[in-house]
């Protein structure tokens, strides 16, 4: 085996790096202002003042240091804090979260964009309680690592080496929420009547076209785990726009070394049509599972990769990569690079990944590329665990959108701070910035009457919910047996 040969930076993440602090607490002090910029950048997409003055307020609760952040609490923080005109700036206001998206997607573009710019396709599903959130339902949830009553939406996310963060979501609708009996429910929880089910890979192409549509991100390679790789439609859809994609795919999947004949069977007679569908010809080899050749691919074949610098140290693996012809309802469908990805250790795992790269590409580049999946992992993590992305309590369409969006907004603006501040701490994180804020963040006063008032709200609230429960429950208790 040949010495590893490294395909990305050596310089590792900045919770990696070596300390280094050379900001002045001037600096500190004027970062409301560079928030407060920032949001002037998305005025137009607010028809209202209170609007753009609320979306402000939340950008600022969604950056404190509270333990949870749904909109009481939020409301509770931060300064001229009110807990209905926040409910009603992100439920009910209405403002377009799609103006608002495109707008951020040409802020990122600027933030981050570079040309090796990748943008990255992911599930984020969100763990629920109840039946009364839209779009939730029994189904695999990958933050739980099984099926559970949850919400399922898929992000798009862009990474360059300068950083990474959120460019669109979408909303996931189960297939159960298209019976009949669910009509209800949409009522309730306000979903468009326009709306058609989709899977989660056309959410996805949904997300995609807008980008690549607009040309204000750079970027070539579409990276996306197996749930996409596994569509077909998807990939055809990537190829046709002329941009690359690097998807995972299961071991089970089947492909030819060479490309099979494929014949048309002649007519035995001339009743009925003739056949037109084209077939296997008798002699064609049986496709492979990818597994099954990897298996058998010779030592030479294999090259060992520094692909990414971790913030535990490299991360090495052994490549190999060849051209296959991919099947597609049992016939031969496009050539391809099948890459195979072995872990190294003792308990080595797999992965496999099809790329409609040039038959040219280098595996240099093919390795690098199995490295960024891991950027959409952070954003995730970051916008959940500093911003609170799934802390919210709203249960309608509208809600979700605006939130997720607002979230995508703050996080973005963390981003660029760290950048900003990078070249004089270059060890500073995300969440290390957002605790910078904490010094500047303008807090709603707290003394002994603010603490009393806010007791009395909540009794007032507890005892008109027990009032509303009470209601309904003997409603239930006097309602006549069925028939």
């Amino acid at each position: 085996m040949r010495l590893p040969e490294r395909v990305s930076s050596a310089i590792p993440p900045p919770s990696g790096r070596k300390p280094r602090l050379n900001i002045a607490p001037r600096q500190i002090e004027g970062l409301l202002k560079k928030l407060e910029i920032y949001h002037q950048g998305f005025g137009l997409c607010f028809r209202r003042e209170e609007q753009r003055h609320w979306s402000l307020k939340y950008m600022e609760g969604q950056m404190l240091d509270i333990e949870r952040k749904s909109i009481e609490p939020m409301a509770q923080g931060v300064e001229g804090g009110n807990i209905q005109a926040m409910q009603q700036f992100i439920s009910d206001s209405l403002w377009s979260d799609e103006a608002l998206i495109r707008t951020h997607q040409g802020q990122v573009g600027k933030t981050l964009g570079q040309a090796d710019g990748v943008l990255i396709l992911d599930g984020n599903d969100y763990p629920k309680q109840g039946d009364d959130s839209v779009g939730v339902a029994r189904q695999y949830c990958w933050a739980l690592g099984k099926v559970a009553n949850c919400q399922a939406s898929v992000v798009l996310c862009y990474a360059s080496q300068r950083g990474h963060t959120f460019l669109d979501r979408r909303l996931y609708l189960h297939e159960t929420w298209f019976d009949p009996g669910f009509r209800d429910r949409w009522k309730r929880c306000g979903i468009p009547e326009e709306t058609t089910f989709q899977t989660k890979p056309q959410l996805g192409w949904d997300m995609l076209v807008p980008v690549i549509a607009a040309d204000e991100i750079p970027f070539q390679w579409i990276a996306m785990d197996e749930g996409f790789g596994r569509d077909n439609h998807l990939l055809d859809n990537i190829d046709a726009y002329g941009k690359w994609f690097f998807a995972e795919i299961p071991c089970s999947t089947q492909v030819w070394r060479h490309r099979p004949k494929v014949v048309v069977p002649h007519a035995h007679s001339n009743i009925g049509r003739p056949p037109t569908k084209p077939r296997l010809s008798d002699d064609a080899p049986a496709p492979l599972r990818v597994d099954a050749l990897a298996n058998n691919l010779p030592a030479k074949r294999w090259h060992r990769f520094i692909l990414h610098e971790g913030s535990k140290g490299p991360i090495l693996a052994d490549m190999a990569a060849l051209r296959v012809v991919m099947t597609e309802k049992g016939l031969p469908a496009r050539q391809e690079w099948l890459v195979i990805r072995r872990a190294i250790g003792p308990e080595a795992e797999w992965k496999y990944y099809r790329s409609n790269a040039p038959a040219h590409t280098p595996l240099r580049t093919l390795a690098k590329m199995t490295a960024w999946r891991w950027p959409v992992e952070s954003t995730i993590e970051e916008c959940k665990g500093e911003l609170g992305l799934d802390h919210y309590e709203v249960r309608g369409w509208a809600g979700w959108h605006h939130h997720t969006a607002m979230t995508m907004l703050s996080h973005h603006f963390l981003v660029s701070l760290r950048i900003h501040m990078g070249h004089d701490a270059p060890a500073l994180t995300v969440s290390q910035v957002r605790r910078l804020l904490q010094v500047v963040l303008p807090r709603r006063p707290f003394d002994a009457q603010t603490a009393l008032n806010e007791i009395a709200r909540i009794q007032r609230r507890n005892y008109a919910a027990y009032r509303s429960h009470r209601k309904r429950r003997l409603r239930e208790l006097n309602a006549p047996p069925p028939n």
